[in-house]
C-alpha cells in the first residue's frame, strides 16, 4: 500500500473521473433524445429503449462489482470497466443504427456499472482514516454533481454541436482515467479470488429480480402501471426473484452477493439513508426541470443554470464536509445536512407561477448545502467500521439502493404529477362556471384585451376560454407539484429518527 498512499491524490483523480463520467452519462442523454429520435427515424418507445436498456445493464452490475473486483482483481476489472464504457461510448456516437445503438448503450451500462462502488472501495483503502473525509468529498464531486450537471452539460452540447458529441465527451475522460488507474493503482494482497463454483443461481435471480423491477419503474407510468399486463409480469416476477434471490444469498457459503455485511448496523441504516438520499435527489432534479419547464417556460439552458446554483454550492461544501468529519459527529453532519435539504424543498413547496429569481437563487444553494452537508459522513459512517475485505460488497449494495431510490423517486414523483393535475384540475373546474361572477368577470376581462388587440367577437370570446382553461391546467399542474414537494419532505423527515440508530463517535 505504499505506493497507493504515495500516489493518493493521482488516485482520487483517477476514481473521480471514472464516477463523474459514469454518473453524468446516466442523464446527459435524456435532453438529447427529441434529436435522436429525428435523426434515427425512432418512435419515443424506441428511443427510450436505449435509456432503459442502460440503467438495467447499470444496476445489475452494480452489486456484482465487489465479487468482480475478488475474481478477477480490482485493477483488472476496474480498467476493463474503464474500457469497456470509454469504446462503447465512441460506438454511441459512431453508429447511426438504432438497434445498434440500444446495444452499445448496454455495453456502456454493464461498463459503468462496476465504475462508482469500485471507485469507492478504492479510495477507503487508500487513505487512512483521518483523511477518509476529504477523499469522500472528492468522490462526491462526481456522486452529487453529476446528477445536475448532466442535463445542463446535455443540452449545450445538443444546442452547440450535435447529439453524438454528448458520447464523444467520454473519450478524452476515459482514457486519462484507464491510464491513471493503469500507473497509479495496485491491488490489496487481501482480495484474493475464492476458489469456489460460481454462484450461477444468484446471478440469475438478481439479473432477473433487479432488472424487471427497474423495468417496470422506468416504463411504469408511461403503461399507465397496473393498467398494462406488461408491468404486472414484471412486478410478480420481481416480488418472486428478489426475495428468493436474498434467501439464496444468505444460505450459500460463497455467494455471488455477500448480503451478510448488511448485518453491520452502521452500513445498513447508511444504506436506507443513501436511497433516501438519492430519492430527493434524483427526484427534486426531475421536479425541478419538468416545473421551470413547463410552467416557467425556461429554456433547457436556463433550467440547467437553476440547477447549476445547487451544483456549484455541492462543489464549495464537500471539501468543507470533509474536512468537518473528523471533527464533528457525522450524525450530527447527516442531519444538519438532511434538515437544509428539508428546508429547501419545503421552500420550492412555496413556489408559485410568479416566483422571483432571488428565491429559486437561495433556495437551490440552501438545496447544495444540504446534499454537500449529508453525503461525506454518510459514507464515512456506512464504510468505515467495516473489514477492509468487506468493503467492496458493501460498496456495491449501498450504491445499489442509492440508484433504486432515485429510481423509485422518479417514478412515484412523476406519477404524482401526473394524477395529482388530473385531480386537482377535476376540483378547479367546479368552480369555474358562468354562474360564478369570478369567472365571468375573468372571461371578461380577457375577452376585452382580445378585442383590443384586434380579434373579432367569435374569436375573441373562444380565444378568452381557452386562456381560461389554459390558466386552470397551469394551476392544477401547480398544485400536483405542491403535493410531490410535500411527499419528499414528509419521507425526509420521518428518516432523521434512523440517525439515532447509528454508533456514537
Amino acid at each position: 500500500m505504499g505506493g497507493a498512499v504515495k500516489h493518493k491524490w493521482i488516485i482520487s483523480i483517477a476514481v473521480m473521473l471514472g464516477t463523474m463520467m459514469e454518473i453524468i452519462d446516466a442523464s446527459i442523454v435524456n435532453v438529447a433524445l427529441p434529436d435522436m429520435m429525428g435523426n434515427l427515424g425512432a418512435t419515443l418507445d424506441e428511443i427510450t429503449l436505449m435509456v432503459t436498456g442502460y440503467i438495467v445493464a447499470n444496476v445489475i452490475i452494480i452489486p456484482l462489482s465487489g465479487w468482480l473486483s475478488i475474481q478477477f482483481g480490482r485493477k483488472r476489472y476496474f480498467l476493463v470497466s474503464i474500457a469497456l464504457f470509454t469504446i462503447a461510448s465512441f460506438f454511441c456516437g459512431f453508429v447511426q443504427n438504432l438497434y445498434f445503438l440500444i446495444f452499445a448503450r448496454i455495453i456502456q451500462g454493464i461498463g459503468g456499472g462496476g465504475l462508482v462502488p469500485t471507485s469507492q472501495a478504492i479510495l477507503m483503502e487508500t487513505f487512512p482514516p483521518e483523511e477518509q473525509g476529504t477523499a469522500t468529498s472528492i468522490f462526491g464531486l462526481g456522486m452529487m454533481v453529476g446528477p445536475t450537471l448532466g442535463p445542463t452539460l446535455g443540452g449545450w452540447i445538443t444546442d452547440n454541436y450535435d447529439w453524438p458529441w454528448i458520447f464523444y465527451i467520454n473519450l478524452p475522460i476515459g482514457v486519462l482515467a484507464f491510464f491513471l488507474v493503469l500507473f497509479f493503482i495496485e491491488d490489496p494482497p487481501y482480495l484474493k479470488p475464492a476458489n469456489a463454483r460460481v454462484d450461477y443461481i444468484g446471478f440469475i435471480l438478481l439479473a432477473v429480480g433487479i432488472g424487471c423491477l427497474q423495468t417496470l419503474l422506468e416504463k411504469g407510468e408511461r403503461e399507465d402501471w397496473f393498467e398494462s399486463n406488461f408491468i404486472i409480469w414484471l412486478s410478480i416476477i420481481a416480488g418472486l426473484a428478489l426475495p428468493l434471490f436474498v434467501w439464496w444469498e444468505l444460505r450459500i457459503e460463497n455467494p455471488i452477493v455477500n448480503l451478510r455485511v448488511m448485518a453491520n448496523r452502521s452500513l445498513c441504516i447508511g444504506s436506507i439513508f443513501s436511497m433516501i438520499i438519492g430519492f430527493g435527489l434524483y427526484g427534486s432534479n426531475v421536479l425541478i426541470s419538468v416545473y421551470f419547464q413547463n410552467l416557467l417556460n425556461y429554456s433547457s439552458l436556463e433550467t440547467g443554470k437553476v440547477v447549476f446554483y445547487a451544483a456549484s454550492t455541492i462543489a464549495l461544501i464537500m471539501p468543507i464536509s470533509g474536512r468537518l468529519v473528523n471533527k464533528v459527529s457525522p450524525r450530527y453532519m447527516v442531519g444538519l445536512g438532511i434538515s437544509f435539504f428539508a428546508l429547501a424543498i419545503y421552500r420550492m413547496s412555496h413556489y408559485t407561477l410568479e416566483t422571483e429569481h432571488s428565491e429559486v437563487f437561495w433556495t437551490q444553494v440552501i438545496r447544495g448545502i444540504g446534499l454537500g452537508l449529508s453525503f461525506v459522513p454518510l459514507n464515512i459512517i456506512a464504510l468505515r467500521t467495516l473489514n477492509k475485505k468487506d468493503i467492496p460488497a458493501a460498496s456495491g449494495i449501498y450504491n445499489l439502493l442509492r440508484q433504486l431510490g432515485g429510481s423509485f423517486g422518479i417514478a412515484i414523483l412523476v406519477a404524482l404529477l401526473t394524477r395529482g393535475e388530473a385531480v386537482h384540475r377535476a376540483n378547479l373546474i367546479q368552480h369555474v362556471h358562468l354562474l360564478n361572477p369570478l369567472t365571468v368577470q375573468r372571461l371578461d376581462t380577457l375577452e376585452q384585451g382580445l378585442l383590443a388587440r384586434g380579434e373579432d367577437f367569435v374569436s375573441a370570446r373562444m380565444g378568452a376560454l381557452k386562456l381560461l382553461d389554459h390558466t386552470v391546467n397551469n394551476q392544477a399542474l401547480m398544485l400536483s407539484f405542491i403535493d410531490a414537494f410535500r411527499f419528499i419532505i414528509l419521507l425526509t423527515l420521518l428518516s432523521l429518527p434512523l440517525l439515532l440508530l447509528f454508533k456514537k463517535g
